[in-house]
């Protein structure tokens, strides 16, 4: 009887599992991403919208940004022009600002999820922890010079596979920094999360 009762435990674990996952691939997602703020003073680290990140084009060109929003990703995996959101961006040659200013996301280019943060990891701050997720975005983005170009949002969370790089890539007209920083322990730098409804 305990075996049973233990089998049928394990059963409606997996079945749980299995419905959540058919739920994230199954449907149109409404994701949350986030440029994010991480306090190591806290047990555990406590997360909050508003951070920084930056990514380089060459040893001498880097760009920083923030930011947040929302997009709808379609089932089908398609583009989606159903998008909120933006941010800062701040453009540097050797360390030495050459121009600042907002940009806006107008359109998803692509969304792949990979997989939800275990529960409890952190404290959450920005949305429901339990819908937390890793994975990447690209946004077509539009800079408030002008100028076009993408982000490309990567959260590489507990649990996630391999091969999520985490931190921002962006483009800026014809300037490809596409070499986004990693985190580094215990500096509040380039992280970032996905919340997934």
């Amino acid at each position: 009887m305990k075996f049973r009762k233990a089998w049928f435990s394990v059963l409606a674990a997996v079945v749980l599992m299995v419905a959540s996952v058919s739920l994230v691939f199954g449907q149109a997602n409404h994701v949350r991403w986030d440029i994010v703020n991480a306090d190591f003073t806290t047990t555990p680290l406590t997360v909050t919208a508003g951070g920084i990140a930056f990514a380089s084009a060459d040893a001498s060109l880097t760009i920083k940004l923030t930011g947040s929003g929302t997009f709808v990703s379609p089932a089908s995996g398609g583009t989606s022009s159903a998008v909120t959101g933006g941010g800062t961006w701040e453009t540097f040659t050797d360390g030495v600002s050459t121009g600042s200013g907002t940009y806006v996301v107008t359109s998803l280019a692509s969304w792949q999820f990979a997989n939800f943060f275990p529960p409890g990891v952190n404290t959450d701050l920005i949305g429901n922890s339990h819908e937390q997720a890793s994975g990447n975005a690209v946004l077509r983005i539009q800079y408030s010079d002008g100028s076009a170009g993408i982000l490309g949002v990567g959260c590489h969370g507990p649990g996630a596979p391999a091969g999520i790089q985490e931190g921002v890539i962006a483009t800026k007209g014809f300037v490809t920094y596409w070499t986004g920083m990693p985190p580094v322990p215990g500096v509040n730098a380039n992280r970032t999360v996905f919340h997934v409804e």
